[in-house]
């Protein structure tokens, strides 16, 4: 099981326990979710992915029961740094789709990503978006891992207005993943990030949107 790790680890990791071992069996379309308000043992991706988005929380209510970095999570929501056009590209994707994100409070990438995705959203009301832990996604995590094995936060998969999965976009940007594979400090992450606000993650979502719309799947880095 995956554990909400301590503040100091999560900031500069944004891992779980079980990252450290070997490769989940778990695929993309198999799931076996155990949980305090449902268990669920389902190879149909629909209907599993259905109860997780049910049990999650909306960005608001996430927020309220932060533990870490709550002043970070409600002040890079409040700075409404989204593009016009950027905007205009999520909505011309249509209605029905969807945001699972699989995140923890102090992890520094989904602080970095999450709250400037939820800004964002709040101009796309036909994309919606649902927040859970990383004991309740475990699964999701581990089916869909880092370009260097890591299962990690934020995790978000986006679907369909059927619960199928479409696509994914997983922990950083592009651009970023390159930086710390060639030895990039947490120092350094975290300046990049102070710069960037949220605009690569905001554009890798919204292509991974507009892949879906236009019938091909965009999961994690090319």
């Amino acid at each position: 099981m995956i554990t909400t790790v301590s503040f100091a680890f999560a900031s500069a990791f944004c891992v779980g326990p079980a990252q450290l071992g070997h490769e989940s069996p778990v695929t993309s379309h198999s799931f076996s979710i155990h949980d305090s308000r449902f268990t669920i043992h389902q190879s149909a991706a629909d209907s599993t992915y259905r109860a997780l988005y049910e049990s999650g929380e909306t960005f608001v209510a996430f927020v309220s029961k932060a533990t870490a970095r709550k002043e970070q999570w409600e002040g890079y929501y409040a700075m409404k740094v989204a593009p016009d056009a950027l905007v205009a590209r999520a909505a011309a994707a249509g209605p029905g789709w969807k945001l699972l994100v699989v995140t923890v409070p102090g992890c520094s990438d989904s602080v970095n990503s999450v709250p400037y995705l939820a800004s964002f959203l709040d101009r796309v009301p036909s994309i919606e978006m649902r927040l859970i832990n990383s004991t309740v996604g475990r699964s999701v995590m581990e089916a869909h891992r880092t370009p260097d094995g890591r299962a990690a936060t934020p995790t978000v998969i986006l679907l369909d207005d059927q619960f199928n999965e479409r696509g994914c976009w997983i922990e950083r940007p592009v651009a970023l993943i390159a930086r710390m594979t060639s030895g990039e400090t947490f120092e350094g992450k975290m300046q990049w990030y102070d710069k960037d606000r949220g605009a690569s993650s905001l554009e890798e979502i919204v292509q991974m949107i507009e892949a879906a719309a236009a019938g091909t799947r965009k999961c994690g880095s090319p």
